[in-house]
């Protein structure tokens, strides 16, 4: 029997995007007194905020439970558009503008703390969101998710912040801890999208049998390897095209800055 989606649903699924809305559209309206914020980053942490709705809202969680293709829409919202859309935004430059200078110097602490040190390094981010990958799709863990609430959940979180972190550690504009050139960080986006491809491919080659578990329909489930394999290719190519644009931005600002020093 399947659950109608009510008032109470909608307000429990659309309560996070929401948050996050009113508190960059707060962050927004003070750091404006300051200085100008261009409406891209303002259009770009909306566009993801809406792509969470999406992800969380309850027709698309309810077809996720019963169709791997649902689900896999779930993981390319959550995991890996939303994410790049939220960092191009620029969200920890927006506090650090718009905070009082105390708040903005607890933000900077915890910017330079050796744990997020490593944790933003782009090798360790690449590390989590694949491996996470391998251990939802290779291992029960998400057979397991179908049938508990909180495991379902915490896929969902895991999902959302490693990809907030690799897509920060890769392409982000907010200042990052050590983040290394653009060399290490185009070979790790690399690596990353390879293992994602080749985790596609084993599940359309096993389908049937991946996730274990879930005895899935063989079609079913390689149509949904197959939106895995080129959504994901689709989003490792804007996150490749954001990280180059930084780099670019980054070598048009140096003549002007040379020209000024003199």
């Amino acid at each position: 029997m399947t659950h109608e989606a009510g008032p109470a649903d909608w307000l429990l699924a659309l309560a996070p995007a929401a948050l996050l809305l009113a508190a960059y559209l707060a962050g927004w309206s003070r750091a404006r007194r300051r200085r100008p914020w261009p409406v891209a980053r303002l259009a770009s942490w909306a566009a993801g905020c809406a792509l969470i709705a999406l992800a969380l809202a309850p027709p698309l969680m309810a077809a996720a439970h019963h169709d791997p293709r649902a689900h896999m829409a779930v993981h390319l919202l959550l995991g890996m558009y939303a994410p790049l859309a939220l960092v191009l935004a620029a969200p920890v430059t927006l506090a650090l503008t718009a905070l009082p200078a105390p708040a903005a110097r607890r933000v900077t602490a915890v910017l330079r703390h050796p744990v997020l040190h490593v944790l933003s390094h782009p090798v360790s981010a690449g590390l989590l969101v694949t491996g996470g990958l391998l251990a939802i799709y290779l291992t029960p863990l998400y057979a397991l998710s179908l049938t508990q609430p909180l495991v379902h959940a915490a896929v969902h979180v895991h999902l959302l912040a490693s990809g907030l972190l690799l897509a920060w550690a890769l392409a982000g504009p907010d200042p990052a801890p050590r983040r290394p050139g653009t060399a290490v960080r185009l070979v790790v986006l690399l690596l990353t999208a390879a293992a994602h491809a080749v985790l596609a491919k084993t599940l359309y080659a096993r389908a049937g049998e991946l996730p274990p578990g879930t005895h899935q329909p063989v079609e079913v489930a390689e149509a949904a390897a197959q939106l895995m394999y080129y959504g994901g290719d689709v989003a490792e190519v804007l996150l490749a095209a954001a990280l180059l644009t930084q780099w670019y931005r980054r070598r048009a600002r140096r003549p002007a800055l040379s020209a000024a020093a003199r």
